[in-house]
């Protein structure tokens, strides 16, 4: 069945403004399902209300409309176009909720608009909780015990029947919002109220709690001729209780039997189906139980591109959002090509090496708020390691955080109070992989750390073999450590700067140390195959092994450095103006543009927007060594990384030039003294301010400029504290 020839127009709806729970990664979805679809040679018709994206970029696009997104504005551009089909699963839950809106108002049918990608039965299925129970309980996939109810008298009565704890899941609602984990009889009303008052249609879900069980994620595709291809698997590292979107994540499952796998593999198939007849991608998360039996529970389906598809497409290397844009048109599995590969579309990825996500929180700018997590999201960013083991890639996703640590450990940062870590590890915050780290290596019994956070012993082995290697390398110094003892210390993730600490030396001395005994970083290919076909895509993780997969070309190049996680005050809009621009406008020059981030939900990131993309930290590191080239900057912490180059330009190996400004303006544009000297013209006027770096200075100086005055940090993002 080759592609629907009548569909000749496409309407592609996007997310709207970036919230928590629907962020950047829909921009990366709808941006690639764009440039799919264009690629047909249909015409797309996109509508957002986001100025800040790629995908309301004129390049994206044949029609941009920034407008709110509402029906008024859906019926506004179908006056004015001719649009065959619209495509709701690219953006999110607000797409699919205005999708579901205009069908209810008739304009799709009014003006003869066909929905791709999914139908309105499978959205009401997935989002009605009492729709979805009903319909697994008809196909035999078991569910905890739950009931929907749509009044507080309901609520109450349910909550009697099932005992605590319960959860709360309110329908139609984003991110987990109104969702709480209810434990304590007293907190229920409260809570029950809220859940009810945030739904649109007034409607929760009351279900029994899994406390402490395992949880896992499928990302599914599937085409008209009901073919199905998994495409990643996904692990939770927190248990049930805490929300996807603000777990710590690995790739591929860890801690799964094959057996209990391949029962999961049916039932999502089975799931997806059942909730209707139609083309695209699917996303299914379950419960598993933390015995030997491994009983498996169904929790949700998402019927569209999901918040972990972003995700998944980094850490498999299959474009998830092309690929569904291209089924949603009609194209069967098999009729489709692999862009990394060149073989079928219609395959499940592989992976020989192993993803670590990990999520990024903003709590430091709103003092006073609830740190704790639970079932409603808080996270605003995440980064993502890669690694050929578990304990690499945890490494190098902590290394990406910019929380002021080197890692997970070896930094001389772990808290060593015991209540402290106990109350953390019973009441999980953004800290608590830290705090589990500190938990064992303070030698806290593993029965109570489990019996406090649920973690998976796997999970906690790992973290307690990292420390046991820092505990052996410390036994040496720089010059007495065993060859194999550093080689060891550096496949397992651990950075110079984590290496230097254990042994009480620079940074510097460690890198000169590894080079002169052969220890170098070498490249491997992100190929969805474990190797099986020849990679066409120069998508690339770092790791300490002996084959090298990235080949050093003669074109004079550009690294663009990325600004790692998502955070407030460094979003998105610094991926469109900086990064993706700054990408296509080096390419047009004629130079390999490289591209070395750790966020997985952007364009930026995404296989095919640079000549070669190297998903790393982007903290000082030896990348450059690798391909010699010239810098473009990219914001605040790309601008520290520069400086840490520009400090080392008499390295024979590493010729630098930075094309984004000159180091020496960034200076002037960020720290506070340079400014004021690059500043004192008179042709300048300025108010008058000063540097300070102590208390006292800052103090004499209030005192000469007066009561009224401003204090902002030097060299940060957002007036950051």
């Amino acid at each position: 069945m080759p592609k629907d020839t009548s569909i000749r127009s496409v309407l592609l709806i996007g997310s709207g403004p970036i919230i928590i729970g629907q962020a950047c990664e829909f921009d990366y979805s709808g941006s690639q399902a764009s440039r799919s679809l264009r690629g047909e040679g249909i015409e797309v018709t996109l509508i957002n209300s986001n100025p800040a994206t790629i995908m309301t970029d004129p390049v994206t696009a044949d029609n941009v409309y920034l407008l709110p997104l509402t029906t008024e504005s859906i019926e506004t551009i179908l006056k004015k176009h001719k649009i065959d089909a619209v495509l709701p699963t690219m953006g999110g839950q607000t797409a699919l909720n205005l999708a579901i809106e205009c069908e209810k108002l008739g304009l799709w049918k009014q003006y003869g608009v066909r929905m791709i990608g999914v139908d309105t039965a499978a959205i009401d299925i997935t989002e009605n909780r009492e729709h979805f129970r009903a319909l697994m309980e008809r196909i035999g996939v078991p569910m905890a015990a739950s009931k929907t109810v749509t009044s507080y008298l309901e609520g109450k009565k349910v909550a009697q029947e099932f005992g605590f704890p319960l959860v709360i899941r309110a329908s139609y609602t984003l991110g987990g919002t109104g969702a709480a984990f209810v434990h304590r009889p007293e907190d229920f009303d409260k809570l029950l109220k809220h859940g009810l008052q945030v739904s649109p249609i007034h409607e929760v879900l009351i279900d029994k709690a899994l406390l402490g069980w395992k949880e896992y994620e499928l990302e599914l595709l599937r085409d008209k001729d009901d073919n199905v291809a998994i495409i990643c698997s996904i692990e939770n590292f927190d248990p049930m209780g805490i929300h996807t979107g603000d777990s710590i994540t690995v790739a591929p499952a860890m801690t799964l039997s094959d057996r209990t796998y391949q029962k999961m593999r049916t039932l999502a198939i089975k799931m997806m189906r059942s909730i209707g007849d139609f083309a695209g991608g699917c996303n299914v998360q379950f419960a598993v139980s933390p015995d030997e039996h491994e009983h498996i529970y169904a929790i949700e389906i998402n019927p569209r591109v999901s918040r972990s598809s972003a995700l998944a497409s980094k850490a498999t290397g299959y474009p998830i959002a092309k690929i569904a844009s291209k089924l949603a048109i009609g194209y069967r599995l098999d009729e489709l090509e692999n862009p990394i590969t060149g073989t079928s579309a219609f395959f499940e990825p592989t992976l020989d090496y192993v993803i670590v996500k990990i999520p990024r929180w903003n709590f430091d700018k709103f003092e006073g708020s609830d740190r704790r997590l639970g079932v409603q999201m808080k996270s605003v960013g995440e980064v993502m390691g890669i690694g050929r083991s578990f304990q690499e890639a945890l490494q190098k996703a902590c290394q990406s955080l910019e929380i002021k640590r080197n890692g997970l450990g070896a930094d001389g940062r772990e808290l060593t109070d015991a209540n402290a870590i106990l109350e953390s590890l019973a009441n999980p915050s953004w800290h608590r992989l830290f705090h589990v780290y500190d938990a064992i290596k303070l030698g806290i019994p593993f029965k109570k750390i489990h019996d406090l956070t649920r973690i998976d012993i796997w999970f906690l082995k790992q973290i307690e073999d990292m420390i046991l290697t820092e505990k052996e390398v410390e036994k040496y110094t720089l010059d007495t450590i065993p060859d194999a003892l550093l080689f060891e210390a550096k496949q397992k993730g651990y950075a110079d700067r984590q290496v230097a600490h254990l042994l009480d030396c620079l940074e510097s001395e460690v890198y000169k140390k590894r080079n002169d005994l052969g220890i170098k970083r070498v490249y491997k290919l992100v190929d969805t195959c474990a190797g099986e076909f020849t990679a066409k895509t120069p998508y690339y993780y770092s790791t300490f092994e002996e084959e090298n997969e990235s080949i050093r070309s003669d074109r004079p190049k550009i690294v663009v450095l990325g600004s790692g996680p998502n955070r407030i005050g460094q979003g998105h809009r610094v991926r469109l103006q900086l990064v993706v621009h700054g990408v296509l406008a080096a390419k047009e020059c004629g130079y390999e543009t490289i591209m070395i981030n750790c966020n997985p939900e952007t364009v930026s990131t995404d296989f095919d927007t640079a000549d070669k993309l190297y998903f790393e930290p982007v903290f000082w590191g030896a990348h450059l060594r690798h391909h010699p080239a010239r810098a473009a900057r990219r914001r605040h912490r790309a601008t520290r990384w520069a400086d840490r180059v520009e400090a080392c330009r008499e390295d024979a190996a590493l010729r630098h030039q930075d094309h984004g400004h000159a180091v020496r303006s960034a200076g002037h544009g960020r720290g506070t003294r340079a400014l004021q000297q690059f500043a004192a013209r008179p042709q300048d006027p300025y108010p008058k301010f000063a540097g300070v770096n102590t208390a006292e200075e800052a103090i004499l100086t209030s005192r000469e400029l007066g009561s009224r005055c401003w204090c902002g940090p030097a060299t940060c993002s957002a007036g950051r504290r």
